[in-house]
């Protein structure tokens, strides 16, 4: 009973998500978190235009809320507009804009390479491009374009790793596109950093006086063991 209703939200989830990317097109759609709450259901869209889904007076927003509340798929929605800070750094936005060059007809690893240096030229610590589908010939295939640090699996993963995926559809068939970006401020486990300590006036005059006691101490154990040597 527990997996059916983990099921039905999961299918909910994807719909919102396939009418998003369609109504939310133009202006940028780059995925969406939904949070139950006592009043409702609480859906956050993170967009590269929210003027464009807000409108004149919120209208737009109003007829996207209506729109949802139609379908009855959630309960009571309450729409969150979020701008995106750094396009590049978003995988969701960056995959469509993928499958949108190559619906165009860009080839599939001029547009792949293309995104990619967007990506890393933004201060992506790493990146992960797959391309899938009869991208040539009538046999389906893989491309995979790697760069950097990418983490595939456990919960580091999922915590650094930010993920996403769309649909080119082409005569020939559909190619699937799924980026995967390590955002520049993400906290890796592996990775260590050299700290650097930069000494205070007092602490260089410490540091000397205990060279020059050093010295001393060695001078004084010298000199006795010239005193037994001579005995």
């Amino acid at each position: 009973m527990i997996e059916k209703i983990f099921v039905e939200e999961g299918i909910k989830k994807v719909r919102m998500d396939e009418y998003f990317q369609k109504e939310l097109e133009r202006a940028g759609y780059g995925g969406m978190d939904i949070k139950r709450t006592p009043m409702g259901t609480q859906i956050t869209v993170h967009v590269e235009k929210p003027g464009m889904i807000i409108g004149k007076n919120g209208k737009r927003i109003k007829k996207v809320t209506d729109e949802i509340t139609k379908r009855q798929e959630l309960d009571n929605p309450q729409i969150d507009v979020q701008p995106i800070a750094a396009p590049e750094l978003s995988a969701q936005l960056m995959s469509n804009r993928l499958a949108k060059l190559i619906e165009r007809g860009w080839h599939f690893r001029r547009a792949g390479r293309s995104t990619l240096q967007r990506i890393m030229g933004a201060g992506a610590l790493g990146c992960e491009i797959t391309m899938s589908g009869k991208l040539r010939g009538p046999r389906g295939r893989v491309e995979k374009m790697v760069e950097g640090y990418i983490k595939h699996c456990g919960s580091v993963a999922e915590e650094i790793v930010d993920k996403g995926y769309s649909i080119a559809k082409k005569k020939t068939g559909v190619i699937g596109v799924m980026i995967w970006i390590v955002a520049p401020d993400a906290n890796i486990p592996d990775s260590f950093r050299m700290k650097v300590v930069k000494e205070t006036g007092v602490e260089k005059a410490n540091a000397e006086e205990a060279k020059v006691e050093e010295v001393k101490v060695e001078e004084v154990k010298v000199e006795g063991a010239e005193e037994k040597e001579e005995e």
